[in-house]
């Protein structure tokens, strides 16, 4: 499939209430509003097409980055490539999917963990904190779990909202894998606040890391 030909299918697929979506969302870039799920399929057509995927990538049309993610391979991407990547998207979504299907599978995450973890670039700052909350979990082998800690005390509540999320996964992830720090990790976040009045579904777990934290500790009994 060429880039028009791809295209061509997301512009057909076009969904009015999706669009209205994206623009309540934020969706400043360009984008036609199609659905997650017609996206998916379009990619399960191409199956993986690294090359196609890059020329998606540069129209800087959301619905056509978000095929491009699932059809690329992380592990052609250079560590620069992927950093002007994640740098160059200013739409949640985008970054979301870009941050769970080609950076938590890119060979070099760590390099890029502790470049972005430096950066106050938001989205660069958002993938850093996104992988140090999956390290926290799956490999805290080094980590300095009190000065993160000390990071999330002092930096989340003047956070821009998109590293303020991932900031306050990473809290919610070491009170919850952690014995430990987790009484300091509760009380941080009670004193911080932070999402404290967020809005949840029926049945699902408020994002406020204390409620979040006590939920899933006591899930696991």
């Amino acid at each position: 499939m060429t880039v028009d030909e791809a295209l061509d299918r997301l512009r057909a697929l076009r969904n009015p209430t999706m669009w209205d979506l994206n623009e309540r969302n934020g969706a400043r870039q360009k984008q036609f509003g199609v659905k997650m799920g017609d996206i998916r399929g379009v990619a399960k057509e191409i199956k993986t097409d690294h090359a196609l995927a890059l020329q998606l990538w540069a129209t800087e049309i959301v619905d056509a980055r978000l095929l491009a993610i699932l059809i690329l391979k992380p592990e052609k991407l250079t560590v620069d490539e992927l950093d002007r990547m994640v740098r160059s998207n200013a739409f949640l979504q985008v970054s979301d999917w870009l941050n769970s299907y080609v950076v938590k599978a890119h060979p070099q995450k760590e390099a890029l963990r502790d470049r972005w973890m430096a950066t106050d670039h938001p989205f660069a700052a958002r993938a850093g904190w996104s992988l140090t909350a999956e390290r926290v979990q799956k490999a805290p082998e080094g980590m300095d779990l009190s000065a993160l800690l000390d990071r999330i005390e002092a930096e989340m509540p003047g956070a821009p909202e998109p590293v303020q999320w991932t900031m306050n996964n990473t809290l919610a992830a070491i009170g919850i894998h952690h014995q430990a720090p987790r009484a300091r990790a509760i009380a941080i976040g009670e004193r911080l606040g932070v999402y404290r009045d967020y809005t949840v579904s029926k049945g699902c777990t408020s994002p406020f890391a204390p409620i979040w934290m006590g939920e899933m500790v006591r899930r696991a009994g």
